[in-house]
Parts: C-alpha cells; structure tokens; sequence
C-alpha cells in the first residue's frame, strides 16, 4: 500500500510517499481501507521536531519507526475484522482515527474499542474524515474543560479554522450565546455558522471592546494572557487550545490559583464516546464540516505546508 512517511525532521518536503506492507489486524482489530483523512496542526508539529517538547515521544534525533506516520484522521470502508470483533463487518462505512497516527495512507488497522464509529449518512468520505481531532478539541474545550451552560457568553477566537469552525456550531447547539473572532474574508462564514456577533481582528480588538465573557475559547493563541484576561468575566473561564506552547500553558497553571477567573490548557484525545456525541450531532443536521481545499495522498506536503500559513477556512481533507 501507499503511505506519508518521514525519517528525519524539517519541512513538508521531508514526506514522502512510500510503498509499505499493509497493517497486520489481531483477532480484536479492524482493517480499514482509508477513502480520506484531514491533516492537523499537530502534525506539522511532528514533522519539523518542534517545538522539541515532541521529540520526546517521537525522537531526540530523528523520528522512531513508529513515529515516521502522519495523520490522527480517517474515514473509510471496513475492508477486514479479527475473530472477536463484533459491530462492524466488512463493507460499513466508519469513520474516526489514531491518536499514535499513521491515517495518511490507503490502510490502518484500529482496535474495535478505539475511536471508529459508522459513518454518518449524508457525509462525505472527505467531510467525515474532517471530524475527529478538530470535533474532539472543540468538544472537551467547551464542555469538559469550560463547563459551557445555555445562555454563556462564549467568545471564540481564531472562529473560522478547523476546531473553530466546530466550536461555534457546537457552542451554539449547548445553547450559548457565540461571538466568533476573524479576519474580514471570513466573517460571513462564521456567521453562516450560527455566530449571534462575529468580530473582525482587523478592525476591532476585541480585548479592549468592553465586553466580558464567560467563557473565552483561545485557538488562535495571538494576545497575550493579560490582554485575553480582559475580555473575561470575573469568575470566567479561558481555555486554551493548540500546540504544545509550552510557556503559555506554564503561565496559565501557575496564575490560575491565584486569581478569581479560570485557565485551563490541554490537548484532546480521541475516543469513541466523544466521536458518537459529534456522529449525533452530525447526523441531526447540528454539525456541519467546513472544507476549505481537498489535497490528494501524494499531495500531502502541499497540504500541510497550506494548512502551516495558518489561512485555511475549516479544514484541509486528503482524498485517498
């Protein structure tokens, strides 16, 4: 089968499209044929090594073998199951993903208790692979780690990317009252997403506008922590989302304790109870994907080099 992989850290001309045996499945495990994937901030993180936080669990020097893969999202057609596995024959339609990676290739093998589900009906292969890890993040973000009750006030800044485009109409369908934040050419797209208010960065800072929020869902990672801490009610909460920035998730920990309002860094994992709350969604017509350009398997470097200029609208599919 054809795969993304990468054998030492850099920029995107560092993938490279190989030939690889396809994925062994144990008795408990899935064979996927893997019809599209999306790629993720996280993996340029991979990629280039940086920062060097990473490097610990991929590799000092270059990336270990199990670490030369790409891609945490997938959707695709069920193409084998292991004798103990039940729920998913050959030919379904499943959607999810790998938090150790490797989705950028025509196969995967997934554990049956891992993070794959029936694909939605309605969706697109592309539009499903789209979901996990951006769907994910802005789940937790709201419900887990900003506790998002109807009628918050929830500013979401950096609305129009990949987990911001799934924050708005998630925040929205928790029965808050959304502000999304963006540039001018994205203001109508966030707006079509259900946001009540949409403000355009470049003509309005919305850390000095006056208004408080409840709940502040930072993405774009562009302010400060005292200008962020602005637009913030007294006993509200900011939760920060992204890479691994070490420093601002530090100062974040370490001021938390001693003010009134709330701050909050992580990470999302995938798992299966998640991924089934936003295949719910999906399915009802509450969650829509955005898809700013579709890239092919070998055009993975492309992909992920635009993804990088940090201009993409929604998300960027990969059609396998």
């Amino acid at each position: 089968m054809k795969a993304i992989r990468y054998y030492r850290y850099g920029p995107p001309e560092v993938l490279k499209l190989r030939e690889v045996d396809v994925p062994a499945i144990g008795d408990d495990e899935v064979l996927v044929r893997v019809r599209a994937a999306s790629v993720n901030p996280l993996d340029w993180h991979f990629m280039g090594g940086t920062p060097y936080l990473v490097r610990a669990q991929a590799g000092l020097s270059r990336p270990r073998a199990r670490a030369s893969r790409l891609g945490a999202d997938m959707a695709g057609s069920v193409e084998a199951v292991g004798s103990n596995v039940t729920g998913l024959r050959r030919g379904d339609e499943v959607f999810g993903g790998l938090d150790d990676r490797g989705t950028l290739a025509e196969y995967i093998s997934i554990r049956q208790d891992g993070a794959v589900l029936a694909k939605p009906k309605g969706l697109t292969f592309e539009q499903a692979a789209s979901v996990p890890v951006a769907g994910c993040t802005a789940l937790q973000a709201l419900r887990d780690k900003g506790r998002v009750r109807p009628g918050h006030k929830v500013l979401i800044n950096g609305a129009s990317g990949g987990v911001g485009t799934f924050a708005v109409q998630l925040a929205k369908a928790f029965g808050a009252e959304v502000t999304g934040v963006c540039s001018t050419r994205n203001v109508d797209l966030v707006a079509s997403l259900g946001a009540d208010q949409v403000i355009d960065y470049t003509r309005e800072d919305f850390t000095r506008a006056g208004r408080r929020y409840d709940l502040l869902v930072d993405i774009a990672g562009n302010r400060t922590l005292a200008e962020t801490r602005r637009a913030l009610a007294p006993k509200g909460v900011l939760v920060g989302v992204g890479g691994p920035d070490k420093g601002r998730s530090v100062k974040m920990v370490l001021l938390s304790p001693a003010v009134s309002q709330r701050m909050v860094f992580f990470l999302a994992r995938l798992n299966k109870a998640d991924l089934s709350v936003l295949g719910e969604l999906l399915a009802a017509g509450k969650l829509t994907p955005v898809i700013d350009r579709t890239y092919s398997l070998g055009e993975v470097a492309r992909a992920i080099g635009y993804l990088k200029q940090g201009h993409a609208r929604g998300k960027v599919a990969i059609t396998v």
